[in-house]
This record gives C-alpha cells, structure tokens and sequence, in this order.
C-alpha cells in the first residue's frame, strides 16, 4: 500500500445495522443467570417507536470515535450486496472512516440485528452473516483495533498474528467480542500476548479467566498474565479499572442527564482511550478522557450518534467535578 495512504487505527470486526424497537411493556426480573427481559409470551405487544442505525459493531463504532476524535481510520470487514450493506458504506464515508478495506459478498446479506430496547438499557438479538472475510494489505498503521467477529473467523486471528510478528511496530488493541471469549484464550495465546491494550467488561474478564470475584486485581492480573501491556476492565456505572505498572480507579463522569440508551458505552470507553493514546496521550491522560465519551454516548440512540470531538471531549474535562480523577488502587 502507498505509504501516504497510511492509517493512524485500522479496525477488524463486523459491520452491522442495528434497528432500536422501543418497549414500554413487560418488566425486568433478577433470576439464577441474572437479569431478564419479560415480556407477556403469545401475544401482540405494542411498541413505543423504531430507530434503524447503520454501520455499528464495536470497531465500526471505535473508527467513527476516532475519525471524531481526528484521527485516519480505516475498516477491515465484510457487507453484503444488498442495500442495507451499501448503507453501511455510505455511513462510514460520511464519518472519514476509509472503506477501502470492507468487502462486498455477493449473494450475502449484511448483518442485521434487533436490539429490544428497555428503559435505559438493551437486549440485543444477534445472527452474523458466514462472509468469509480475508485480511488485506493495510500497510502500517500506527494502531489496529481489533473487536467483534464471526465464527468463521479464526484465520483471521491467525493472518493477523503473522502481520503482527512481521510488523513489531504497530501496536494492538484488542476489544474481544463474544465469539473470541468463547474460543478461548489458548487460540488466541498469539493475539493476547501481542496486545498493547485490553478492554472488556467485568463479567467478560470473568469467563476470560473462568472466575468469578469482585476483586479487580485479580482481574487486572490475571488478564495482564496472558500478555497484554495495558489492561482496562470496566464495570458499568461503578466505573473502571486499569493496570499499567501500577493499578487505578477511574469513576464514571457524572451523566449531565439520566442516561438514554447504553448501547456502545464500552465501545466509546476503550476506543477513546486508544485514541488518545495514538494521540500520544499517556495512559492516565487517556483514561480521564475515556468515561467522557462513555456518558454522552449514553444520552442518545445508538453507539455513535453522541461520540465527540476533541474540543469538546477537553471542554467537559475541564468541567468535571473534583472528585472525577484517577486513582491508585488499594
């Protein structure tokens, strides 16, 4: 690839178009696996509104906060030849995320999911399109930002462990999604161990490890022991936790208003603190950054319709209340 066209992230997961039904019937129940969405089975429910989102997934999403952010992105993945897939495109386009990358399958739809959209928070009903995606030649980008994809998609992982161990100057981020926490940590040993930053979700960090603990150095250490630099778990509204060389706390930044909508929260936190840091932010500048993308993404429909800018993202900073700083965990 021409060395001008260079990329400072590029993305690899999964596109897909997210349609938002709005409910206001039925009720949420703690049971024996946790929270449950119920809704009356066997009859017609009415629902409050639809709000169809193109070009989501969570390294969709994390491009797009970085294309915000300023930032040259570009987007390994596949669509189908349909409309819903030349959508996708042209989303992309319109945020300055470069589709030079995405591949359009013939005969393939492109994936599309319901999310069941409950008070503040969501039920997403997922099915991926079997694309048999390869990875390209995306030159050398400062940063990849690995996330979400199908099941068909362990050559990948192991195309880009080869470019990895080839190109020992771009650095990782690797956001795994549900497929890639299932096949386990032995598959993966060469991503994880070549990864400059991990971000995932208390629970996730459990079934990772195979633990259950509300001990977030044992999480912080135990994914740190399978390789990567900086790790980063986050536990929804009781804020995050990262290690470097030392271990800290970071609470949420207060919601301006109640939150709408959380869908791409997580995606917002670890792609802006990657962001910043391939905008040579250290990692305790970029983690104080992070929460502030999380919050306002959370006041609208959608993961990507309240992702900031720059100048704005260091406007709230500047607002945040004393006690909003980092912290060496005890």
């Amino acid at each position: 690839m021409n060395p001008e066209e260079s990329f400072d992230i590029v993305g690899i997961g999964d596109t897909v178009i997210d349609a938002f039904i709005k409910l206001s019937v039925g009720h949420v129940q703690e049971s024996a696996v946790g929270a449950e969405l119920c809704i009356p089975y066997g009859a017609k429910i009415p629902f409050d509104s639809v709000t169809v989102v193109p070009a989501v997934g969570n390294s969709a999403n994390a491009m797009v906060s970085a294309s915000r952010l300023g930032l040259k992105t570009a987007l390994v993945s596949c669509v189908g030849d349909d409309e819903n897939g030349k959508e996708c495109i042209k989303r992309l386009e319109e945020e300055k995320v470069s589709t030079k990358f995405i591949r359009t399958e013939a005969g393939k739809k492109t994936n599309y999911h319901y999310v069941l959209w409950y008070g503040s928070d969501r039920t997403i009903l997922i099915k991926h399109t079997d694309f048999m995606c390869a990875f390209p030649d995306i030159g050398k980008p400062k940063w990849i930002y690995l996330s979400s994809l199908g099941e068909n998609s362990l050559t990948i992982h192991e195309d880009l462990a080869n470019y990895l161990d080839a190109n020992p100057e771009v650095k990782l981020a690797f956001q795994p999604g549900s497929y890639q926490i299932k096949i386990g940590k032995e598959k993966l040993k060469r991503i994880y161990a070549r990864t400059e930053v991990f971000c995932v979700n208390k629970e996730e960090a459990e079934e990772i490890l195979g633990i259950t603990t509300d001990d977030f150095k044992v999480l912080l250490g135990g994914i740190a022991g399978l390789g990567p630099k900086i790790v980063l778990v986050t536990d929804g509204p009781h804020g995050a936790y990262m290690k470097t060389t030392e271990e800290y706390y970071e609470p949420i930044y207060p919601d301006t208003v109640p939150p709408l909508e959380r869908t791409g929260s997580g995606d917002a936190f670890c792609s802006t603190f990657v962001s910043y840091l391939a905008l040579s932010k250290t990692p305790e500048e970029a983690i104080l950054r992070a929460p502030i993308n999380s919050m306002n993404v959370e006041q609208h429909i959608g993961a990507q319709e309240g992702l900031l800018t720059q100048e704005k993202i260091e406007e709230l900073l500047k607002k945040a209340p004393a006690n909003f700083k980092l912290a060496i965990l005890k």
